[in-house]
């Protein structure tokens, strides 16, 4: 089992209520078991993190990306936070919003190939 902090688990519902728009746009394509018939859930508490989309099965986490995550900061906190899952057993795959908006396709293959 996944370790919890139960610190964020009011910051995780307020995460829920306001997705970006790109967030928005994989969730209605990963919501109620559309791809390949696995449980995603959206904004999950993983240990002091909260991952964007997880799929528990696959250990699949899913991050969507916005301008914050390309500074020297913002990478050097998701290189951290990529450590700390993949050690954890997680894979974890990122794509920018973008990307998401541009190749919306070509990233629910990745999705796919990573189920």
């Amino acid at each position: 089992m996944l370790d919890y902090n139960k610190n964020f688990k009011k910051y995780s519902r307020e995460l829920r209520t306001n997705l970006t728009e790109a967030e928005k746009h994989i969730w209605a394509r990963l919501r109620c078991k559309q791809l390949k018939n696995k449980q995603f859930y959206r904004r999950k508490i993983i240990g002091n993190y909260i991952v964007d989309f997880y799929c528990p099965e696959a250990k699949l986490v899913i991050e969507i990306d916005g301008g914050q995550h390309y500074s020297e900061a913002g990478k050097t906190r998701d290189e951290e936070r990529d450590k700390t899952l993949q050690e954890q057993g997680l894979v974890i795959l990122r794509f920018s919003d973008r990307e998401v908006f541009k190749n919306v396709s070509g990233v629910m293959a990745r999705i796919y190939a990573g189920l």
